[in-house]
């Protein structure tokens, strides 16, 4: 019985087959598979008569080997889903070697040569688990009228309800230390914004990049910031002075709106032309709209130069 790591080391010039050393679980798997084709490789040329073999060589055979396998196996995963099966048996296999060309009475003859090596198994290794993407819920078995060769059932997370979404945080200590937190984030934002666009003075003389503080810029009166109104303050002004000329104006068509009922109206209604038609003056007073919303816009006197 020849020892694996002897006949592939033979025909390499023992020099390791991979030069990278693998780290995750399905990079050691897939190694240790390809570690027992090469001896396989390795053991076959010793059966055929070669003493060594350059490394491309062993590896160009090895990945000749690994295509035919994988192409047997993947024609009879096909056969056995044809018949509604999920495991492969022998006649699956045997009939994939047949539509590949290979001659399958002459398997009982090569398996009983007298000159052939027996190599010892490989270490078992576990094939790699594949990560879930998302655990929700538990996962339904098959009940006792489904056959347990029938495939499983799917991941629960793709037919039972999953919220994505979290409720929103009512405590009042957790949202006001929420609120420091994100007005300490931006207040720190715009100080390194303005020490990086701006003049800056530092703590250090050697480290000026080191702990930068903002240059205060000196002004010939410093007090005068503190005695002339903010923006806000005008703005309030300038919206109080507006809300004032609006009522004095409303307060002023209102009066000129209201029809006296004094003894004198006689002599009023007497002075109206034989007609009976208002004057156009008049006739504008009563038609003003008391709605300031809906007053027709004035247009600006315009004094023209003699």
């Amino acid at each position: 019985m020849a020892d694996p790591a002897v006949v592939s080391s033979g025909f390499i010039g023992g020099r390791s087959s991979s030069s990278k050393a693998a780290t995750s679980p399905a990079e050691n798997y897939q190694l240790a598979r390809r570690r027992t084709l090469q001896v396989v490789v390795s053991a076959l040329l010793t059966e055929c008569g070669f003493e060594s073999a350059e490394k491309a060589a062993v590896e160009s055979l090895t990945e000749m080997m690994q295509s035919y396998i994988t192409e047997i196996g993947r024609c009879a995963k096909a056969y056995c889903e044809h018949t509604a099966r999920s495991v492969p048996t022998l006649s699956d296999t045997v009939a994939a070697l047949v539509e590949m060309g290979f001659n399958v009475h002459t398997l009982s003859v090569y398996a009983k040569r007298s000159q052939r090596m027996v190599i010892t198994a490989p270490p078992v290794t576990n094939p790699p688990v594949t990560p879930k993407a998302l655990v929700a819920g538990l996962k339904r078995t098959h009940p006792p009228y489904i056959p347990s060769h029938f495939p499983e059932f799917p991941d629960p997370h793709t037919y039972i309800k999953t919220p994505t979404f979290r409720e929103p945080v009512s405590d009042y200590q957790v949202v006001r230390e929420k609120a420091a937190s994100q007005r300490r984030d931006v207040e720190r934002a715009l100080t390194r914004f303005m020490a990086k666009t701006g003049e800056t003075q530092s703590l250090f003389k050697d480290d000026i990049t080191a702990f930068p503080l903002i240059a205060a810029r000196p002004t010939s009166i410093p007090y005068l910031s503190a005695l002339l109104p903010s923006e806000l303050e005008l703005q309030s002004l300038e919206e109080t002075d507006s809300s004032e000329q609006d009522d004095q104006t409303d307060s002023e068509n209102a009066a000129g709106n209201n029809i006296s009922d004094e003894p004198g109206a006689d002599k009023e209604n007497s002075m109206l032309p034989p007609t009976g038609a208002v004057p156009s003056a008049k006739a504008s007073e009563e038609n003003v709209i008391d709605n300031p919303y809906l007053r027709p816009v004035k247009k600006p006197k315009v004094r023209r130069k003699k």
